[in-house]
């Protein structure tokens, strides 16, 4: 198998942030009840809380149950520590924090594979893990 090319992460990216956006917008009710139907602040420190946790357990559950998310999964991707192995739900929330890394600079841990002799990411190789690209039939 091939690590998987930036297109195919980019794909399962907007994948699974419909879906992350989807839990957020969930998570939010919550907080609008609580402020009897006005907006949330978007700077409140509980509220960037809950949706950050809200990220990473999404991220962090999947890679490290299942080896992929719902977005990988439609890409036919799996994370994977070097022996081929799901990696822990630590090593996949090492794998998310570096990931918010890797797109902070406009993304440039994403573009850094195009030029990484592994075509490895920033979060890749912090994380010790990489996204395998599985082609029909395995």
């Amino acid at each position: 198998m091939q690590n998987a090319g930036l297109g195919r992460r980019l794909g399962a990216a907007l994948y699974d942030g419909l879906l992350v956006f989807a839990l957020m917008s969930l998570a939010t009710l919550p907080f609008i009840a609580v402020r009897g139907a006005q907006p949330v602040e978007a700077g409140a420190l509980g509220y960037r809380i809950t949706m950050l946790a809200i990220a990473w357990l999404f991220f962090a559950i999947y890679w490290s149950r299942y080896g992929r998310t719902l977005g990988s999964q439609a890409w036919r991707m799996r994370v994977e520590t070097a022996d081929g192995k799901r990696p822990t739900f630590g090593r996949a929330s090492v794998r998310f924090l570096a990931a918010i890394l890797s797109w902070l600079p406009f993304g440039l841990g994403f573009w850094w594979q195009l030029w990484d002799g592994d075509r490895l990411t920033w979060h890749d190789r912090l994380s010790g893990t990489r996204l395998r690209y599985y082609p029909k039939g395995n």
